[in-house]
């Protein structure tokens, strides 16, 4: 079986959305996620699928909207031009009003899955503090001295343990006085090291918990410093564990109805990209192979 090779390449291994639209793959519009997010103006989101259903393009692509890239210390670049000729442009002037606005703070646990939390530990310090060096510029800002250093300690690796925990509500608090706007957290596979943490063959999950919980909490409950936040994630880790207090939470599973064709292709999706390909004589057996999922009421 060929593939018309005049034809947009598949998205195969690309994760991020930036580099699939810049790459000219093949990308199913999602954009429209955007817009619900913002027409329900959850304060924080958390959406749990299971694996392979683009739950990572569909948070660099939030990122990719909301984040003012104008200051970024990695090469900040003028990303309205992704969103060009998707649905979320063709909404109008009050969503694309949103792109570019805000400050984002974008994470993901995934490499924070190891044997032993010293190791899971000593991941979560590097992601955190890479993060932070992703926002330097805002040093510019931050008149006190203390909070100067404690900026400094944190990107260099060399933080305490409470520092870290509660090191997301300080970067949210940094990047507001830079910014004069509140920040939007993004937290890919939320989930990993939790998972990990409790299914390892040498079990470390109250350990996990006990720097996550502050971590999670400090910054997504009581913040006056953020916008929202959207996290995603394959399980739904109990409130009771990491989220104590966390009542502006809106959990959005497989059950939930809303958000429900955004991840995952919908059949009409398919059938578009088997049309395109040239494939359309194969539709049936794609839909042996790989039908079969309900997300609220509908079929991917």
């Amino acid at each position: 079986m060929s593939i018309d090779a005049t034809k947009k390449p598949l998205p195969v291994g690309h994760s991020f959305f930036d580099e699939v639209i810049e790459n000219g793959l093949y990308y199913v519009d999602k954009t429209l996620f955007i817009q619900d997010i913002l027409d329900r103006k959850a304060k924080v989101t958390l959406c749990t699928r299971p694996r392979r259903f683009g739950k990572t393009l569909n948070q660099t692509m939030l990122k990719c909207f909301f984040e003012d890239t104008t200051t970024i210390t990695d090469g900040g670049k003028d990303t309205r031009a992704l969103f060009r000729g998707l649905k979320i442009e063709a909404a109008g002037k009050r969503y694309m009003d949103h792109q570019g606005q805000y400050p984002v703070i974008f994470l993901t646990f995934k490499e924070a899955k190891r044997d032993s939390f010293e190791d899971s530990y000593a991941q979560f310090i590097k992601i955190i503090a890479k993060e932070f060096r992703r926002h330097d510029y805002v040093m510019e800002k931050i008149a006190h001295p203390r909070d100067r250093k404690l900026f400094e300690k944190i990107a260099d690796e060399d933080a305490s343990f409470d520092d870290y925990s509660t090191s997301l509500l300080f970067l949210c608090e940094c990047l507001e006085i830079y910014h004069g706007k509140k920040a939007v957290i993004l937290i890919d596979e939320y989930d990993v090291p939790l998972e990990n943490a409790w299914s390892c063959p040498t079990p470390f999950y109250d350990e996990m918990v006990a720097f996550i919980r502050p971590l999670l909490s400090c910054a997504l409950k009581d913040n006056p410093h953020l916008q929202m936040a959207v996290m995603t994630g394959c399980l739904r880790i109990s409130k009771e564990s990491i989220f104590t207090g966390l009542n502006n939470l809106e959990v959005i599973s497989i059950l939930n109805k809303y958000y429900s064709e955004y991840f995952g292709f919908t059949q009409l999706e398919m059938d578009a990209l088997l049309d395109y390909y040239g494939l359309s004589d194969k539709k049936q057996l794609v839909r042996d192979w790989y039908n079969g999922y309900l997300f609220g009421n509908t079929e991917v």
